[in-house]
């Protein structure tokens, strides 16, 4: 039978502050650290993969992707109207003209699943003669599955708190490692060698990569559903100046949650105009009367900053309803600065509103900023191999942690840490922990169920040994 590990793990006195705050948040460490490596482990591993989407996406589906170059290509409609006979009476939720010459346009439609990660299915169109190219179901993909796991577990909200739990937890485990490390830096090594070994590299690891990976969490957090949603909320609140504008409800963000057609972060939150409605028109593909798309985005053009063939693309989100607008979304590779998000009346073609990195708040700013790099996309290909290394690095923590606890676990015990012999809580690890679990309130949440399970099963110990 299983049981929980008591012996004195760490040195024999428990007079000294240092010595119990030692004991206490090893304690903490080790329970960190069995609720979240498993999560952890999948994240860096999935993460990893999933810097390399671009490139993978683009040598997998080089067939519908790429084609001769194009100097007069066919009206845009006509490319949405060849799409549309593919998929028949299927709503149309975007389009992606072609972001160069030898680029295909690209029609995305809705799919099955209308959720929070919701995908679609696309088809790619010849911009030379409005020939379907293929079709690509957006939620069948190899990356699409990735980054399902990576950030909801496949589990949907559910998934998505746990996994942002685990995020959150493990800035604990690196605030206790770094305390444990700091304290016992100049101690002697284990007498074993395989334990040794592990533990130093275990402890350069976590040194040597903290600060990448406290980044990779941080910039990754404003993506989940609970911490990311108080955030975002904050910035529009406190930090940024959305422009004054007669709206409906709708929010920017709420037009479409397709990974691959998503308004920045910083403009989810932009309210979202209502076009007049007049006569006239008559090129729309969705709303009678509308501008054709074509028109639409000739409107937009003279009022995008920074937007070069290759380096970026333009995506337009269509209007779903008589009042809806033409939503112009700017998405450079590389630089979050050039991102811009523009609402066009449908049926006038007049800018309503024009929101890019000077109306972003600081908050805004650093976020996206976060974002690009936390993709691996900001500075190039040192950029990508920095957040590998950090995915490698946590994988290799979670890795050496794992087999450590492995190799002084006793036979037939869980082997956690013993709990300081005098059961008080110094006010510095009380306050490291209450910051941590007030400025992420799922992990403080999680972390009073911790201690109320601590407390139970030790008294439950403690009286079966009794």
């Amino acid at each position: 039978m299983t049981t929980i590990d008591v012996r004195p793990t760490t040195p024999d006195s428990d007079s000294t502050s240092s010595t119990h705050n030692y004991r206490l948040l090893w304690r903490w460490h080790f329970y960190a650290g069995v609720f979240v490596a498993p999560i952890l482990f999948v994240m860096a591993v999935t993460g990893s993969i999933y810097l390399f989407k671009q490139p993978f996406d683009a040598a997998m589906q080089r067939d519908v992707r790429e084609v001769a170059a194009v100097a007069n290509p066919v009206p845009l409609a006509d490319q949405v109207a060849a799409a549309q006979a593919v998929k028949p009476g299927v709503a149309i939720r975007a389009v992606i003209p072609p972001s160069g010459p030898d680029r295909s346009t690209r029609v995305i439609f809705q799919g099955a699943d209308p959720g929070p990660f919701a995908d679609g299915v696309s088809v790619y169109v010849n911009p030379a003669d409005a020939t379907v190219l293929g079709t690509v179901d957006d939620a069948a993909t190899f990356m699409t599955m990735i980054r399902k796991i990576h950030g909801e577990l496949m589990a949907g909200v559910v998934g998505d708190r746990i996994v942002e739990t685990a995020a959150c937890w493990s800035l604990i485990l690196i605030a206790t490692g770094t305390y444990m490390w700091w304290t016992t830096r100049k101690r002697a090594a284990p007498k074993r060698r395989t334990r040794a070994s592990l533990r130093r590299l275990h402890m350069w690891t976590g040194v040597g990569a903290g600060v990448a990976i406290v980044f990779l969490v941080l910039s990754g957090l404003p993506w989940s559903g609970f911490w990311g949603d108080y955030v975002n909320k904050a910035q529009a609140y406190f930090d940024s100046g959305y422009p004054e504008v007669t709206s409906s409800s709708t929010l920017t963000g709420d037009l479409s949650h397709h990974p691959d057609v998503k308004v920045p972060w910083a403009a989810e939150n932009l309210p979202v105009p209502e076009s007049t409605a007049h006569h006239g028109g008559g090129g729309g593909v969705l709303q009678p009367g509308a501008i054709a798309l074509e028109a639409a985005l000739t409107a937009a053009r003279p009022a995008i900053r920074d937007c070069p063939p290759g380096q970026c693309d333009l995506k337009m989100l269509l209007p779903a309803e008589p009042t809806g607008v033409y939503t112009v979304v700017t998405d450079h590779y590389r630089d979050p600065s050039a991102g811009q998000t523009l609402h066009i009346d449908q049926y006038s073609g007049k800018i309503l509103t024009d929101y890019g990195w000077n109306e972003y708040g600081v908050m805004a700013k650093a976020v996206e900023l976060g974002i690009a790099i936390h993709e691996g996309r900001r500075y190039g290909l040192v950029n990508l191999l920095v957040m590998l290394g950090a995915c490698l690095a946590l994988i290799t923590l979670i890795v050496t942690g794992v087999w450590m606890w492995w190799k002084r676990r006793p036979k037939g015990r869980i082997g956690a840490p013993r709990r300081p012999a005098n059961g008080r809580t110094t006010w510095g690890v009380v306050a490291l922990l209450a910051v941590l679990g007030l400025l992420f309130p799922l992990a403080g949440l999680t972390m009073v169920v911790m201690v109320i399970i601590d407390r139970v099963v030790d008294r439950v110990v403690v009286k079966v040994r009794g």
